[in-house]
């Protein structure tokens, strides 16, 4: 049994106890059957609390409806003769209101809804006292026994969110913390290390003496300036703290050309159909070469995955940024085992990553017809994750 539930017997059992105290203590003045019937009462406002975190709202308006069938029964029905009735010292109230004004102000969603029961509770507690007792008796038992509770309530809601925000706070240091790890451990050794291939690869292209070896070394040298971007992209990303748009300073760029990609997959087989690759578009660097790699590791994937599948690529421009999609259908041949099981399936999984670093989003799942499907969803002003316009 959690703890909750303990919590709520325990809640129930005492305003039930307390009911019971009332029943000797108050009762005693209606006549029968009455004083039976006001015992019912009170029993019933006692079991009504076992509700109060499911509707609290709702117990609170049993205990205002209770409140005013107890006021009735002392001062509109009758007494043992004809034409009297009783005079109790003081308003009678359900044990449960405490109980229940506490659970509406702790545990209702609406805020706006909590106070009309309880304010219906306080006011029926000052009509329904006799001429004789004092205000200032009727105002403190409404303070004890609606204020307080209420107030209690929304003080436990306050801490509880001041902690929530502040336990999302500490998380959030601490992933910037680990950004800022990340961003310097890849500046300090992968770009660095990146670097002095580039600058290697550079100088072979000028001394090889075979044209095979230049040509080898400078698409070499391509490639590592290549890296080196998408390095840069990445470590401003982690760097980014502030609302500025860091991570995407600097000029747009049209989004890089997927032709080669296209042909790349054609050469090998794969029917590859392209819509709105060709449209131009201007867009952050790293949110370009984001959307390329989405589309070389999704047809990456169907050449592993899907041999013989047909693969509709989609590249649609919106306000806000650009979505890439990759569906292809079901694989008409088997494939390669050894193949399929090379890169531990980690491409998704570390370009996900990659998106959310920029506030994008990826979703990746398969089809009804048996295909597979690949959407991203990139924004167009990127700023870090966490990071707040």
């Amino acid at each position: 049994m959690g703890r909750e539930r303990v919590v709520d017997i325990v809640v129930v059992v005492l305003a039930g106890v307390l009911s019971v105290t009332d029943t000797v203590t108050q009762v005693p003045v209606f006549p029968e059957p009455y004083d039976l019937f006001a015992f019912c009462l009170l029993v019933a406002s006692a079991l009504s609390l076992w509700f109060r975190r499911r509707a609290p709202v709702a117990v609170a308006w049993v205990e205002a409806v209770l409140a005013v069938t107890l006021v009735a029964a002392v001062w509109v029905w009758p007494g043992l003769a004809p034409g009297t009735r009783l005079e109790p010292e003081i308003t009678l109230l359900p044990a449960a209101v405490p109980f229940a004004s506490y659970a509406v102000a702790a545990f209702a969603r609406n805020r706006r809804l909590i106070w009309l029961p309880l304010v219906v509770v306080a006011a029926i507690a000052f009509l329904g006292a006799p001429p004789s007792s004092r205000a200032i008796a009727v105002a403190g038992m409404v303070l004890i026994l609606v204020g307080g509770p209420a107030a209690l309530g929304r003080y436990v809601v306050a801490r509880a969110e001041r902690a929530k925000r502040d336990h999302h706070l500490r998380a959030e240091q601490a992933r910037r913390q680990e950004r800022l790890r990340l961003a310097a451990e890849i500046h300090d050794v992968v770009s660095h290390r990146v670097s002095v291939m580039v600058l290697q690869a550079g100088a072979l292209q000028l001394t090889a003496a075979d044209e095979m070896t230049r040509q080898a070394a400078g698409q070499l040298r391509t490639t590592g300036c290549q890296t080196l971007d998408e390095l840069r992209d990445l470590v401003g990303l982690l760097n980014a703290a502030g609302p500025a748009d860091s991570a995407s300073a600097g000029p747009l760029e049209p989004m890089p050309d997927l032709s080669a990609l296209v042909e790349s997959a054609q050469s090998i087989g794969t029917i590859v159909e392209v819509d709105g690759a060709e449209d131009p578009c201007l867009l952050p660097p790293v949110v370009g070469r984001t959307a390329y790699r989405v589309v070389q590791e999704a047809l990456t994937n169907v050449h592993k995955h899907a041999p013989g599948a047909r693969v509709r690529l989609q590249v649609r421009h919106l306000p806000a940024g650009i979505q890439v999609s990759i569906h292809n259908t079901a694989p008409t041949r088997a494939g390669d085992a050894v193949l399929a099981s090379a890169g531990a399936g980690v491409g998704l999984l570390g370009l996900r990553r990659r998106i959310e670093l920029i506030n994008g989003t990826l979703h990746a799942e398969p089809c009804t017809d048996g295909g597979y499907r690949v959407e991203a969803n990139l924004p167009s002003i990127v700023r870090a994750t966490g990071e707040t316009p």
